[in-house]
């Protein structure tokens, strides 16, 4: 598979595609009739989005990515997509899905079996041995689950079935059992789909902009630029928590979503802003997140997550928290692990773009991912989640056992936008992530961007990795009017 990344610095190799004719002017304005929401009358309503048809001008400059190479603004059409994939793509079977969730659960049920009966003192005398089976038992426990919260993805997207209450009932029942709110994060992880890319929009992945890591840092926005490099361990640090909590974060904070909250249509969003006790989360009905005739379905999925917390507690109640802290709460956190690697890989790359609300379309958001490769796991254990995300970014009502084919027919199409990194396979996968945290700090337009250009923004870093980022002068201070008197003064003494 290739990348569209050029390398112009040798320490950053990446596979090269052929060259294709520039862009034209005339981006796409189409949105998937699947993904695309309805129509609105506010102008700043998420379902308004998809309908950003002004005529776009053929300024757009000179624009890099992080790796130095020069970036052209996606102009194929969603239907030019739709087309390129074979008929049977889009169909969907029951049979074949359920299999699939019956096959992840008795793995799961398998495993618990056999280590519950035979990861004991009678068969494994060596404590040291007996703890690093059931510690494997969690990473096993962990992949296995992921594969299981990824088919319950499918259900929300409608790919598992032809049938709406088949793949909302299975998806709520796998969901719940693993402590995810269902319909909440249905609803929310829908809207990401619509405005993927969007800096105002998004509701899942909004990297921050120079301002915002300027607060971070406790620095002036002119002065990112001229900072020393992180250190590594603050970075290891940063991703120890983001891999620990962030799942938990986006739940009940909203962390990394928009915060363009007030602007929604329903009128709920009053006051309220991303951050703890905020009313932002994806557990109260009255989040701004959700719109009125939502609200039933946040208190369904609430109810989900009760019933399973009465087990868990019932668990450990009677065979003990030790067991129920290894049995479930240890493959809990790896579930999550998983899926903030998993989702963070997707959108955060030195080579993808975001878009400001004035150049955003749906297809050019859709393109703005990218997909890895993690071999026998993320094939066959998560499904192929990691590897056709940009196909699903398109059309998210494929079933994943015919993803591969599809994203096969809509390479044709995207050309050197189809972006992907598989270099060195499953470890190139697990290395990703330092990289990307290193290199993608925040996102500014580029140096020599004109007119449309400068709503294209790139990531940038402290680092001195890859394009450097812009160079701003320190705003000179305003006079006092005590210093404009003495300036009047002076000029009038000078006169004389």
């Amino acid at each position: 598979m290739a990348t569209t990344a050029r390398p112009q610095n040798p320490v950053l190799r990446r596979t090269v595609t052929t060259d294709s004719v520039p862009s034209s002017s005339a981006p796409s304005v189409s949105v998937s009739p699947v993904d695309s929401p309805t129509q609105s009358a506010s102008s700043t309503s998420l379902s308004s989005l998809a309908s950003e048809d002004a005529p776009v001008k053929n300024t757009r400059g000179k624009l890099l990515d992080t790796y130095g190479n020069e970036f052209e603004i996606p102009d194929y059409t969603i239907k030019d997509i739709r087309d390129a994939i074979p008929p049977h793509c889009f169909e969907r079977s029951a049979a074949r899905s359920l299999f699939y969730v019956f096959r992840d659960i008795f793995m799961l049920g398998t495993c618990f079996t056999v280590c519950y009966n035979f990861i004991t003192p009678e068969y494994v005398p060596s404590y040291a041995a007996r703890t690093a089976l059931w510690a494997a038992y969690t990473v096993f426990q962990g992949l296995v689950g992921t594969g299981l919260w990824v088919l319950a993805h499918e259900c929300g997207h409608q790919a598992f079935s032809p049938s709406k209450t088949l793949n909302d009932t299975v998806g709520w029942i796998c969901h719940s059992a693993l402590l995810v709110p269902y319909f909440s994060w249905k609803i929310s992880h829908g809207k990401h789909h619509k405005a993927t890319g969007h800096m105002e929009r998004d509701m899942v992945f909004v990297p921050k902009t120079r301002e915002l890591y300027a607060t971070r840092v406790s620095r002036l926005v002119h002065q990112i630029h001229e900072l020393t490099e992180e250190t590594p361990l603050a970075t290891a640090i940063h991703l120890f928590g983001q891999q620990i909590a962030g799942w938990q974060l986006y739940l009940f904070a909203n962390v990394t979503g928009h915060n363009f909250h007030e602007r929604q249509p329903e009128g709920k969003g009053k006051g309220k802003g991303n951050g703890f006790f905020g009313g932002v989360n994806h557990f109260f009905p009255s989040s701004p997140i959700y719109e009125k005739k939502d609200e039933h379905l946040i208190l369904l999925s609430d109810l989900g997550l009760a019933i399973t917390l009465g087990f868990v507690c019932w668990v450990g109640k009677n065979f003990g928290w030790t067991n129920i802290f290894v049995w479930y709460v240890i493959p809990y956190f790896w579930v999550h692990h998983w899926l903030v690697f998993i989702t963070y890989l997707q959108h955060t790359d030195p080579q993808l773009p975001h878009y400001d609300a004035k150049t955003w379309t749906y297809t050019r958001g859709a393109a703005a991912t990218i997909d890895r490769e993690f071999g026998f796991i993320g094939r066959t254990l998560f499904h192929g989640i990691i590897e056709t995300h940009v196909l699903h970014h398109y059309i998210s009502s494929i079933p994943f056992y015919h993803a591969d084919e599809a994203t096969e027919a809509i390479k044709k199409v995207m050309g050197k936008h189809y972006r992907s990194d598989t270099k060195d396979g499953s470890i190139g996968f697990l290395k990703a992530i330092w990289k990307s945290a290193r290199m993608c700090q925040w996102v500014e337009p580029s140096l020599e961007a004109e007119g449309e250009g400068k709503g294209v923004l790139f990531f940038r870093n402290r680092n001195g990795l890859g394009t450097a980022p812009l160079k701003i002068a320190a705003p000179v201070p305003k006079a006092t009017a005590g210093q404009k008197a003495k300036m009047a003064i002076g000029a009038d003494s000078d006169n004389e």
